[in-house]
């Protein structure tokens, strides 16, 4: 029986991560993965295909702003949807191989099956073909990730009533995409297929779409979405959905109890994402699941049993990659004797439609929960120069400030290369900087950094250049 320091189930990004974490500490590591490719969902149907087709889709978009800039296209300009699809395999091979070449860089061990454990101590994996070896393991960690969710009425059938899955490689483009939740994932997928000449409708249970980010962050997209053709029915409660043929029926209630009906050719089921332990058999090492399905873990990400841990999508908290990320390297210190800390309240969140919504910290609407007094500064992007010479004017960035101490409370934006701009207000709040020491950093012209800037003279007595 083979046996390691470290075996890790699951190869998404938290698991992938801490492998390397633990091999670069000096742990004899293996990582056990069911699928046949590693990096798990984000990589293979996540994170890094639905960019790849956000960023085909919006190059084709920009093409109706070429002739703005003096530049003419004459002929029809197509879409292949088929080459563009391709086109998003090819950078998921890619990214999924260089996994690979990490693990053999750092000689981890790789083993193919469903992981699942015999006791504490010893995870069996069970391969395709029904054979099964038995491994054991000093410390284990569970980073099994998650899967889309669903309503208990929809019968999804992988066809024309998908999941984020399906949607990213479809065998047409959508006539009418239904999307059921106006989340991250839905917004995104729509964004793609309305780009490419889908009517986009968007259903939505709570008041607003992104209603996990701060409320001015969601105003400002639904209205630059709506200017694109999206259409939205927040407030409104999916009663069900049906598929007659190749036409799938949504019927939803709105707040005052009437109903209406969506028929489009196809149904996206984007009402969020559910921990993934089938299979796992945590009970035989005697792991506690809660009643959500989460493996429940305590500060230090361990479980109830010391010497396994859980991270990532199937622990509590933001199902992001990046989360997964940095509990992964935390474990792994934790395993060494290392002191290491996340402030969860750091980990930013993005929305990578374009215009880009990215946040950090606290909302207004939890400040004003909490009863914090407060001070805010905005800046629109459309006063910036950079945002004016290449025609990106959607979109502010807003600062979040404690009204006594000055200190940074939260970062909202929405606007041009906000998925990056959004680590400034990271950086800045780790080390605990107030509006004013943005403020008096010199940010280079022209960027749309500068908004930042511009949003922290704001938020300090209302001092803002630009505007």
């Amino acid at each position: 029986m083979s046996s390691f320091d470290v075996v890790i189930i699951g190869s998404g990004p938290g698991g992938y991560v801490s492998a390397i974490r633990c091999a670069q500490l000096g742990f004899k590591t293996a990582i056990i993965e069911k699928y046949s490719v590693l990096g798990g969902t984000c990589l293979n149907v996540g994170c890094i295909p639905s960019k790849a087709l956000l960023a085909s889709s919006h190059h084709y978009s920009e093409i109706a702003h070429f002739a703005d800039h003096g530049i003419e296209v004459s002929g029809e300009v197509k879409v292949n949807l088929e080459k563009m699809i391709a086109r998003k395999q090819a950078v998921v091979d890619q990214t999924t191989g260089g996994v690979q070449f990490l693990m053999d860089k750092n000689k981890i061990t790789v083993l193919e099956g469903l992981g699942s454990f015999v006791d504490a101590t010893h995870v069996a994996v069970t391969k395709a073909d029904g054979t099964s070896e038995t491994i054991e393991a000093k410390n284990i960690i569970i980073a099994t990730g998650s899967k889309p969710s669903s309503l208990p009425f929809i019968k999804i059938d992988k066809e024309r009533i998908i999941t984020s899955t399906e949607a990213l490689k479809l065998p047409e483009i959508p006539k009418h995409l239904v999307i059921i939740g106006g989340g991250v994932i839905g917004i995104e997928l729509g964004q793609v297929y309305l780009r490419l000449g889908a009517q986009v409708s968007v259903v939505e249970f709570m008041d607003r779409i992104i209603p996990g980010m701060d409320a001015s962050l969601s105003k400002e997209l639904t209205k630059v979405l709506k200017k694109q053709g999206m259409k939205f029915y927040v407030s409104h409660k999916v009663k069900s959905v049906e598929r007659n043929g190749d036409i799938v029926a949504v019927q939803a209630e709105n707040a005052k109890g009437e109903t209406i009906t969506l028929e489009g050719n196809y149904a996206l089921v984007s009402v969020g994402r559910r921990p993934y332990t089938d299979g796992l058999h945590a009970d035989k090492a005697g792991v506690k699941i809660s009643d959500r399905g989460m493996v429940e873990v305590n500060d230090h990400l361990q479980t109830n049993i010391p010497n396994i841990y859980a991270i990532g999508d199937v622990v509590r908290g933001a199902m992001l990659a990046h989360k997964a990320e940095e509990e992964g390297t935390m474990v792994a210190e934790i395993l060494a004797g290392q002191k290491p800390h996340i402030d969860y309240n750091l980990i930013p969140g993005v929305v990578y439609t374009w215009p880009e919504v990215a946040a950090v910290g606290q909302t207004e609407e939890q400040l004003k929960a909490a009863g914090v007094d407060y001070k805010s500064g905005s800046f629109p992007f459309k006063a910036l120069g950079r945002a004016r010479a290449g025609g990106d004017l959607d979109g502010f960035v807003k600062i979040l400030a404690d009204a006594k101490t000055d200190e940074v409370l939260g970062v909202h934006m929405i606007g041009a290369r906000c998925a990056d701009l959004i680590a400034e207000a990271v950086t800045a709040m780790e080390f605990k900087a107030s509006a004013e020491d943005i403020s008096r950093m010199s940010h280079a012209h022209p960027t749309f950094a500068e908004a930042i800037k511009e949003a922290a003279l704001a938020a300090t007595d209302n001092r803002a250049l630009h505007v």
